[in-house]
């Protein structure tokens, strides 16, 4: 599947790791080593990972009650983040965004990360939906001072959480409900309007590094 790495990507997460290091600091006189160790990290040790993401559901036969279940153009997955020096990073996606956004920490507040959705794919069959998705993002080596433990390119538990809308026909009106790879299986998920079933997913979603 083609995945598009454009330039003003790269460029984008460059200049914006500058500024982001003198926010989060919320110290002026930082902004000279922000700007110098941020380019020096850009220059000898990031490196542009992907991700895989896959995820299957096994779905009711189509009739009058038809709900129109899609997946929604957004996750959330745990990742380290290099900019705030946190492990296990909470990051939102959505499709067509040039950054994500890391949840941080009580002590530092949300921030951009240098991470997208380079590619969204789903294929839909008579009684199954499944989603494959890649990521694209910035990683590079840190120590979490907090945690005391070294950062990775991708958690040895990697955590995903997914998203699905549906149209329920008898109520005229949408709802929309989650997956994630911490729940105990198989889940079943039924419209919040007629109790109509949608969806049951036998297997944690996937995820899976790439590069």
């Amino acid at each position: 599947m083609p995945r598009s790495r454009s330039k003003h990507f790269v460029e984008f997460v460059k200049k914006w790791t500058v500024e982001s290091t003198v926010r989060i600091s919320g110290q002026s006189e930082l902004l000279h080593l922000a700007r110098t160790s941020s380019r020096s990290l850009w220059d000898d040790r990031a490196v542009l990972r992907s991700v895989e993401v896959t995820a299957e559901l096994v779905c009711p036969r189509r009739d009058e009650a038809f709900h129109n279940l899609r997946w929604q153009q957004r996750l959330e997955l745990s990742l380290d983040c290099f900019v705030c020096g946190r492990t296990g990073r909470t990051t939102s996606f959505r499709y067509g965004q040039e950054h994500a956004l890391c949840s941080a920490d009580r002590e530092r507040p949300e921030h951009p990360a240098a991470a997208r959705i380079a590619a969204f794919d789903i294929t839909d069959e008579r009684e199954r939906t499944a989603l494959r998705v890649f990521v694209d993002y910035w990683w590079a080596p840190f120590h979490d001072a907090k945690r005391d433990q070294a950062a990775a390119t991708l958690p040895l538990t990697p955590w995903v959480r997914l998203h699905l809308g549906y149209y329920c026909p008898q109520a005229r009106q949408s709802g929309a409900f989650d997956i994630q790879t911490n729940m105990v299986r198989p889940v079943r998920d039924a419209c919040g309007h007629c109790d109509h079933p949608l969806a049951t997913s036998e297997e944690a979603p996937a995820v899976r590094l790439l590069t």
